[in-house]
């Protein structure tokens, strides 16, 4: 018995209602525009009639899933359990220094959540439990704490907790001295409170209804939230505003991002009741971001056609872009991230051939970069809070080397691994493979792809393969190691991250030409690289899977109409594929923040070219692959009614008899479950769909 087999269970058929959707002269109908309802119906205590209509569709959907995947019931969970017995139970994060303590995150075994510690002065002291989360969520069938922020003198603690699943944080302020709860509660967050240095007044940032980061409130600790005070509100709907300290403590922070465009004001940590100092007016097109150290701001940003970005600096009381000054310069050839300051030392994370490098530039001397003795790899600054320090705490992996701390001494150029992840059980790197191909695409570009597979992976055209991407925001997804991965590489599956354009791993190019009026590229590089995978004998004619989530989610729906023939089957994880209908509504969360990603549709040109590549309008009536889709009932990023309304016409218009499953968690939204293990009960279900597909179930 497989999925395949099970043809007699009958799918939900979706009730149709058309609604008529009209722009610039285009009428376009959507039968199941029903299926949308607001926060206010969803968190209601008694559902009304649309409410209930569409929770009993979700439902349903959730019943001929688990019907179709019945079979496969034992299987998911031992492969939950295999997963789970991957992971070490009690297990501990490095520990890192901040302002004469050291913190750290632990597990406990059996325990979901975790326990955040710290300790004075030395290791060998006595710990002092900041947060038992696992006591602090037992109440709730969802509960994430965010960042955690420790007051300048050492007794405070503040953090953001949401109970929903939609973001909406609550700050919540904690006596690490005497473990007492202060009675200050402050709603609708985004979960991070910035102290200033007096020890009482914090700043933090509210989200609007359509959950967007639009305004920063100073509070003073001890007053109710009505007295907040706005400091700052970003009126432009397509920005959202934010707020941190500067590494040196000196300022504050506040900014308002856009995705081409930013401003930041500062005020004196010292004295947070000062005015709101302008760093630099915002311009359309120019890109900054700004960092503090001694008497200095440094700056990284695309100013004078520096695509790549470039490193500039400017005095402290000099701070409109006319100061500027280049310190280094733009090149072609290595795409500039991000940096970080200590009293002797620039870091700069770079990515040179697509591959993320950390160069390490004294204030005096050479500039070095860290030599992890691997061609193709990952390598990010880990947390490092304290700038009189030789120490670089380094981040590092591979498609075959478990997650890896290091403390790298920037004067002696020594490398110290810190913690390697454990994998519990008998994992042995030297039983995987890896290698970095580079593709040729249809317009003649290369597109880079990293593979793993286990030894003994043919490439005859008989295995399967997985392939992954995401695509979208200049987000880059390097090659990196998954022991979630393994139950996939030991039943016989090989995996590639096709590193397509819309992601910024070639640098800012690679994101502009997947983006906007060319965002057909992203599709494209994704088929060509599926294509190539099955000429070569990667993957069998019949074996090649594909997998994305949000806007890689997209992906999947595009690829699924534009080459429904190429896949076995397809993975579509919280799909943004009603992409036309969402960028013309406003009030849904970061719609309007989302133009400069893909185009305004209130523009005709963005509208006509939107709508040649929207997942839902663009499915026809013709043979689909197998799609298992995912999505979670209170999700604020993807909501769960575009996917519900694309397997509802995916369901009317298919021509075949291939499985089309969905899975809505009514508890979550965007991430999943909160949970440390719960989490991957939805990736073994996501395994078990492919490997009964490939024919590879134990």
């Amino acid at each position: 018995m497989n999925l395949r087999n099970k043809k007699n269970i009958q799918a939900p058929i979706a009730e149709k209602n058309p609604t008529i959707l009209t722009k610039h002269g285009d009428v376009r109908i959507d039968d199941y525009y029903w299926m949308k309802l607001s926060d206010k119906q969803k968190m209601a205590d008694e559902p009304d009639e649309q409410t209930s209509k569409v929770v009993a569709y979700l439902e349903a959907e959730n019943k001929y899933r688990e019907d179709m995947m019945s079979h496969l019931t034992g299987f998911q969970e031992n492969l939950f359990e295999e997963i789970k017995g991957r992971i070490k139970q009690d297990d501990a994060s490095v520990p890192f220094r901040s302002n004469g303590y050291f913190y750290i995150t632990r597990y406990e075994t059996g325990q979901e959540y975790p326990i955040y510690s710290r300790k004075k002065d030395s290791l060998d002291n006595t710990e002092e439990i900041m947060l038992n989360v696992n006591e602090l969520a037992t109440p709730y069938s969802y509960y994430n704490i965010s960042s955690r922020k420790v007051s300048a003198d050492n007794k405070i603690l503040a953090y953001g907790e949401d109970i929903v699943s939609r973001r909406q944080y609550t700050l919540r302020f904690k006596n690490l001295e005497t473990g007492q709860m202060y009675n200050d509660k402050i709603t609708n967050t985004t979960g991070t409170a910035i102290w200033a240095n007096d020890n009482k007044t914090i700043f933090y940032t509210r989200k609007d209804e359509a959950l967007r980061s639009y305004k920063i409130f100073k509070h003073r600790l001890g007053t109710d939230e009505s007295e907040d005070i706005e400091v700052f509100h970003e009126e432009d709907d397509t920005y959202n505003a934010f707020v941190y300290k500067t590494k040196s403590n000196k300022y504050i922070v506040i900014g308002s991002w856009a995705t081409l465009s930013q401003e930041f004001y500062t005020i004196p940590a010292d004295t947070p009741d000062s005015e709101l100092t302008l760093f630099h007016t915002r311009e359309h097109g120019l890109e900054y971001s700004i960092a503090h150290h001694g008497d200095k701001w440094y700056i990284r940003t695309n100013k004078d056609g520096a695509r790549n970005f470039k490193i500039m600096t400017t005095s402290e009381d000099a701070t409109s872009k006319k100061n500027w000054t280049d310190l280094i310069d733009h090149r072609d050839d290595v795409f500039v991230e991000g940096l970080d300051l200590f009293t002797n030392y620039m870091v700069i994370n770079e990515r040179v051939d697509g591959i993320s490098k950390m160069r390490i530039k004294p204030w005096e001397g050479d500039d070095h970069y860290i030599d992890f003795g691997e061609a193709a790899y990952n390598s990010s600054p880990g947390v490092n809070m304290e700038p009189d320090t030789e120490i670089l705490r380094v981040g590092f992996t591979s498609m075959t080397t478990p997650s890896t701390v290091y403390d790298y001494n920037m004067g002696s150029r020594s490398l110290d691994m810190m913690k390697q992840q454990e994998v519990i059980g008998d994992f042995d790197p030297n039983d995987y493979e890896s290698e970095r191909l580079m593709i040729e695409a249809r317009d003649g570009v290369k597109v880079p792809v990293s593979i793993v597979y286990k030894k003994g992976f043919k490439k005859d055209g008989s295995q399967p393969l997985l392939l992954y991407a995401y695509g979208s925001y200049g987000y880059s997804i390097d090659p990196y190691f998954s022991s979630v991965r393994l139950s996939l590489l030991d039943r016989g599956f090989g995996y590639a991250i096709a590193h397509i354009r819309g992601g910024q791993e070639l640098g800012r190019d690679w994101y502009e030409n997947g983006k906007f009026l060319k965002k057909m590229n992203t599709f494209y590089d994704f088929i060509d690289v599926g294509d190539y995978l099955v000429d070569q004998k990667y993957a069998g004619k019949n074996q090649l899977y594909a997998m994305g989530g949000s806007a890689g989610g997209m992906l999947m729906g595009g690829i699924a109409n534009m080459r429904p023939d190429l896949w076995n089957g397809i993975v579509a994880a919280v799909p943004f594929v009603d992409v036309v209908t969402t960028m013309l509504d406003d009030t849904i969360p970061l719609t309007t923040g989302e133009y400069d990603e893909w185009g305004n549709p209130n523009d005709e040109i963005y509208y006509r070219y939107m709508k040649s590549y929207s997942p839902i309008d663009n499915v026809e009536v013709k043979d689909y692959p197998s799609i298992l889709i995912t999505t979670g009932y209170h999700d604020s990023q993807v909501q769960y009614w575009e996917p519900a309304k694309w397997i509802a016409k995916l369901r009317d218009l298919k021509t075949d008899n291939n499985p089309l499953m969905m899975y809505c968690n009514m508890d979550t939204g965007h991430g999943g479950a909160s949970g440390r293990f719960q989490k991957y009960r939805e990736v073994a279900m996501e395994y078990a769909y492919l490997l009964d597909l490939a024919g590879k179930v134990d």
